[in-house]
């Protein structure tokens, strides 16, 4: 099976790669396949080197069995009655994307998506979560550390890896702050890693809300800190993944105390949103700074001001209450937003590696055929010019 690794067409451009060199020799030496590597000048691990191991570049990679990427595949770049594997953006009928899976529908293009690869208890098996965290934890606080001036941290990709990132922290001195950090999952537990790796002590929810502190702390919250029914009936994990239009947000005891907010869960369209753009514009409301690595664009979204993706190049904006509207960042009465959409990309070596060792170990012989708990079917969004079985919610979405 030839597999493609195509050129990331999306701008602004992505850097990573799906498997390093030494992954691409290691799995064809194990499994038919061949890797062809559509030359590139922008990814992270640079052409010579899969030369070098042996791996062919080839311009040409349209008698590839399946193509593959990272980020969206830019409508006019798509190759009529091929497969392709890529993080498409549209499983939550991302608006932005409607007319991408329209064409990929249109042209007869079987698509695959990462981020719904999963093993036979449901669970995620393809992530960046960690390495979102991560570098969204440590532009947030770039971030504070540029509106307060209380200490200098560049942005991450200015660093060589993460531990060039975490050998600088051990040097930085960090004032009384307050954190607060929502969700449990992969991103918030990366958030986590890097709060650790900086010195800084984490504690309750109920001691961030009630204690005064000469340092710099953090809380983690989960579902149960943020949320609660709207009939005062006992909290249930379950019942909110399954009716999360049940419940209203009880956040606002944070608002108050938190000076930087990362928000790391994942969002379902019906939750509760943290707080309102009324609620920001209340002198009581005391986050200024706001990472917001779910990243979902507003009014849709669980942080009413995150109004745009930001990038890499550019990845803070100032939202101002008071006009509901961005604004330059860094001023006293904006709340600034880092909202960057393609995080890991700025730990594109670290996230690659990541990314090749989790495809070998759980999809590669899935995508062979030498196994199939009908896990590449759950991950097919479309093929043959027809939703895949498990999306057929998406129906209306691409109707018009």
């Amino acid at each position: 099976m030839k597999l493609g690794i195509i050129r990331e067409g999306k701008v602004p451009p992505d850097s990573r790669v799906l498997f390093t060199p030494q992954q691409c020799v290691d799995l064809q030496n194990k499994y038919p396949i061949q890797f062809v590597v559509q030359p590139s000048e922008g990814r992270c691990i640079k052409d010579e080197a899969y030369q070098k191991a042996g791996i062919l570049l080839s311009e040409d990679v349209s008698d590839c069995a399946v193509l593959m990427g990272i980020k969206e595949v830019p409508k006019e770049q798509l190759i009529p009655n091929k497969k392709y594997f890529f993080f498409s953006h549209t499983i939550k009928k991302q608006a932005y994307n409607k007319a991408l899976l329209q064409k990929i529908l249109k042209e007869n293009i079987t698509l695959m998506d990462y981020e719904v690869l999963t093993n036979t208890n449901k669970q995620r098996v393809i992530a960046f979560g960690r390495f979102a965290g991560i570098v969204g934890a440590h532009n947030g606080m770039m971030t504070y550390g540029r509106r307060t001036k209380a200490f200098d941290l560049q942005q991450m990709h200015q660093y060589d890896d993460y531990a060039a990132a975490i050998a600088y922290y051990k040097t930085l001195q960090f004032p009384a702050m307050k954190i607060v950090l929502t969700g449990t999952g992969r991103v918030a537990n990366g958030a986590a890693e890097v709060f650790d790796h900086m010195g800084i002590r984490k504690v309750s929810p109920a001691d961030f809300l009630h204690k005064n502190y000469e340092e710099a702390v953090y809380t983690q919250l989960d579902c149960q800190d943020y949320v609660a029914t709207k009939d005062d009936s006992e909290f249930e994990l379950f019942d909110f993944f399954k009716n999360p239009g049940n419940y209203q947000s009880i956040f606002a005891p944070y608002t108050k105390v938190a000076d930087l907010m990362v928000n790391g869960i994942y969002w379902d369209n019906a939750a509760p949103s943290f707080f309102s753009k009324e609620d920001m514009k209340q002198s009581a409301f005391n986050i200024k700074v706001i990472a917001d690595v779910t990243c979902d664009i507003a009014p849709v979204a669980s942080i009413p001001s995150t109004l745009y993706a930001t990038t890499i190049a550019k990845p803070v904006f100032g939202y101002d209450p008071a006009t509901e509207s961005a604004t330059e960042p860094y001023q006293a009465h904006t709340v600034d937003m880092m909202t960057i959409d393609n995080l890991p990309n700025e730990l594109p070596k670290d996230a690659s590696k990541s990314f090749g060792e989790q495809f070998t170990t759980h999809v590669i012989e899935e995508l062979l055929g030498l196994k199939d708990s009908g896990m590449i079917e759950r991950a097919t969004i479309a093929k043959e010019g027809q939703l895949g079985p498990h999306f057929q919610y998406l129906l209306d979405y691409v109707a018009d």
